[in-house]
């Protein structure tokens, strides 16, 4: 199980998923470009002292990260048109993808998704923080695969 961000904008989002990554034990890709310095200080105030105990692995793009994703399906969460979560099965090699906070996902990752996956909303609600999303279904995918 991989935790991925598609250039994320918000250091304190990142430094959030650091820290989530680090407690359950999973890597954390970043495709860069970012909307911000890695070494920002709002992202490692949102870390704490979790960032040593995580694996944050850098892609200086989306095609690189594309080529190295390694096995496993590519599992995007978006709020367009979708599996909703709880109908999902996830798989143990499963990369659950989040793309960046103000935008989304671009229709090219969109394209690459093996599954798209929607974390259901009340009606009118458009979305929920990135590293809020990421923590529902990480702990989902978690849960259902027993790791």
């Amino acid at each position: 199980m991989r935790l991925a961000l598609f250039q994320p904008a918000i250091p304190q989002n990142v430094g959030a998923c650091i820290r989530l990554s680090a407690c359950f034990g999973v890597e954390l890709h970043i495709i860069e470009p970012t909307g911000f310095r890695l070494d920002d200080r709002a992202m490692k105030r949102a870390a704490l002292d979790y960032g040593p105990l995580g694996h944050m692995v850098r892609h200086a793009g989306w095609e690189e990260f594309h080529r190295d994703k390694g096995a496993g399906r590519l599992i995007l969460f978006t709020t367009k048109g979708a599996t909703p979560i709880q109908d999902f099965a996830f798989r143990p090699d499963d990369t659950l993808l989040f793309g960046s906070e103000p935008t989304g996902a671009p229709d090219f990752v969109h394209a690459a998704a093996d599954e798209r996956v929607v974390i259901p909303l009340k009606p009118g609600a458009r979305s929920l923080n990135l590293s809020v999303s990421a923590g529902i279904a990480l702990f989902e995918a978690l849960r259902q695969t027993g790791l």
